[in-house]
């Protein structure tokens, strides 16, 4: 509230899916509250880092597994392309009950996730949680593996980073997707050669022997949707 009594202008809200009828759903949700109101929308994690140079926002809520960029992507983008001051607050949505998603979302800067199909009882909680800085933990995500990575955070002690680069993670994504080396190449403007070497990496960093192990994993690190 304002000292005149008037309450805050609604925080700004970004919805980024690809899919219409998911944001219209989660868009009801939002509008029904006095205090959060949806000014923008994206349908994929690059357009949603383009509308998050343009407008100014106070949360961005992403699908996790988009084409082109994932939420998580586009999310480490926002966090670090903001032209105007600090970011905006970021959660992410996702349909899948994985603490993977949860981890990988805290490191990209996100303030955790909510599952899609508790969004109607999470959802606005998780939002306001985010806008105040915290950490949002889906109810049945708190194991002892979560309650102590959540501690060491609030300890201000170093936490493990991803495994892989940004760039393997763009690699990773693509090879997950069918796209051959050359077709990568292409699409990253970088060269087959690179493209090798970085499949290569990958391998080596992860312990895995072929595509299918590979797509296994992006499955899980919700870089494409199974």
């Amino acid at each position: 509230m304002s000292g005149l009594g008037r309450p805050s202008a609604p925080a700004r809200i970004l919805l980024v899916d690809d899919h219409a009828l998911v944001r219209r759903g989660v868009r009801m949700i939002l509008e029904q509250e006095h205090d959060l109101t949806v000014v923008a929308e994206a349908g994929d994690g690059a357009e949603a880092v383009e509308v998050a140079r343009t407008v100014d926002l106070d949360l961005v809520v992403l699908d996790i597994a988009m084409p082109r960029m994932t939420g998580l992507q586009a999310a480490r983008e926002i966090a670090r392309r903001t032209p105007r001051g600090d970011p905006p607050r970021m959660l992410m949505l996702s349909m899948h009950d994985n603490e993977q998603y949860f981890f990988e979302s805290l490191k990209v800067g996100a303030s955790g996730y909510v599952l899609k199909s508790a969004a109607d009882e999470d959802l606005v909680g998780a939002c306001r949680a985010a806008l105040r800085g915290e950490a949002f933990v889906y109810p049945g995500a708190m194991s002892p593996l979560v309650r102590d990575y959540l501690a060491r955070l609030r300890r201000g002690e170093r936490v493990p980073d991803t495994v892989l680069t940004e760039r393997e993670d763009e690699v990773l994504k693509l090879i997950a997707e069918g796209l051959s080396a050359k077709e990568i190449a292409k699409e990253l403007t970088i060269s087959v050669r690179t493209v090798d070497r970085h499949r290569e990496n990958i391998l080596g960093k992860l312990g895995m022997r072929d595509r299918t192990q590979l797509t296994r994993y992006a499955i899980r690190a919700g870089l494409i949707e199974p």
